[in-house]
């Protein structure tokens, strides 16, 4: 470990010098390959803290897929569904471990924004993991350590220059951080808040039902919350968050966005979208692109004559409103966080379109009666946590 690392650049590469540093004692990690950036570090010590958290809530590995910041996805190692591994291509695979299940649906969750990400693994990182990744476009993982087979994997990847961190698991900060801002030195203390099954008591709804994934589904959102950039809203179904809103200024349209992103999850698992053939040879990357747009408003974009040759070997019929609008009410028993208060009732009305039938938030809002009035008419449990996770 060293007491300083020098970077490349600052967030953009105008920004020299740029390194990070500790005013006392040393680095709690050490570049194992490649060289990290500054946004990368930023990806791997919020990711790394997040995957962390929840390895102590729910006693499971963990993994999250940044970028910008902010996770595109954050889960458990719970194991895969086969409609799972389909619609995260790792039909292939022969191995897996609990570890590797995190990472394919952490990143599977919203594989058009974990496009380049940066990746935290809670858990030494094995073979089976690192041959999930070494298939991905990503810019680096961190991790408490590293199998020699997994690290012999991941060095080899990216012409040798992909960027392994491995993180000293008994690190813990000092309780008061900083941050300067234009030169002006902000200090606070260490947002330390424990979220466990007990976070989400205080239910103020006439339904009081939480089955136990229920609580470990809401303990997902929140601890994915807390390091998300605000205004945030997290879904998340089955030990995986299915989509995350970030950084928007209006609660309703963070509500929109992350409901947009779950119901992009739900039809990915459609038989119309399950049924598109592909042709031979495509990338990763264009595949995901073509099946985002066919399910949405743009479709012809990829079904025009000319163009629907180049991506799928048989023309696929058009995705109607209404067949997405009866595929999406199948998706039930979704939880839903948000990091401060629901102002209007209308957050609740979006969320329900979702299959959101649990929901964690501070409360606060002068208009708290509506909200749960709406939540009463829907059937919708729905805690008050007192707690707001803003992260900035």
């Amino acid at each position: 470990m060293a007491k300083e690392l020098e970077l490349k650049y600052g967030c953009n590469p105008n920004q020299k010098p740029s390194r990070i540093f500790m005013q006392e004692g040393e680095l709690p990690i050490k570049v194992l390959n490649g060289r990290a950036g500054y946004i990368n570090l930023l990806d791997a010590f919020n990711g790394w803290q997040l995957v962390r958290e929840l390895k102590k809530a729910t006693g499971l590995p963990a993994a999250t897929s940044f970028k910008h910041v902010s996770p595109a996805g954050a889960a458990v190692g719970l194991p895969l569904s086969d409609v799972e591994k389909k619609i995260y291509w790792v039909e292939d695979i022969e191995e897996f471990s609990p570890l590797s299940n995190a990472y394919i649906r952490a990143r599977g969750a919203d594989r058009m924004s974990s496009f380049g990400d940066f990746i935290s693994l809670s858990d030494v990182c094995d073979k089976a993991t690192a041959l999930v990744i070494k298939r991905e476009v990503s810019d680096g993982v961190i991790a408490p350590g590293f199998t020699p087979e997994a690290l012999e994997i991941l060095s080899a990847k990216k012409k040798g220059n992909y960027c392994v961190i491995e993180i000293d698991p008994t690190y813990e900060p000092a309780p008061i951080e900083q941050k300067q801002v234009f030169g002006v030195t902000f200090e606070q203390g260490r947002n330390e808040l424990n979220i466990d099954e007990h976070f989400f008591d205080n239910i103020v709804t006439e339904s009081k039902a939480y089955t136990e994934q229920a609580k470990i589904d809401l303990a997902i959102a929140m601890i994915t919350l807390k390091y998300t950039q605000s205004n945030s809203v997290c879904y998340v179904k089955g030990g995986q968050a299915i989509g995350i809103g970030a950084g928007q200024q209006s609660r309703i349209h963070c509500t929109r966005l992350a409901g947009s992103k779950a119901d992009n999850w739900w039809l990915r698992q459609s038989p119309q979208v399950l049924g598109l053939q592909f042709v031979d040879g495509i990338g990763r990357a264009d595949r995901d692109n073509a099946i985002d747009i066919y399910m949405g408003e743009e479709y012809m974009d990829v079904l025009a004559e000319g163009t629907w040759q180049k991506i799928f070997k048989v023309k696929p019929a058009v995705f109607t409103a209404e067949e997405k609008k009866a595929w999406l009410s199948k998706n039930t028993d979704v939880a839903l966080g948000s990091d401060a208060f629901f102002p209007f009732g209308d957050n609740v009305e979006r969320a329900h379109k979702s299959g959101v039938k649990y929901i964690a938030q501070p409360g606060g809002s002068v208009r708290d009666d509506n909200v749960i009035e709406t939540c009463n008419k829907y059937g919708i449990t729905m805690s008050f946590t007192g707690i707001r996770l803003f992260h900035h």
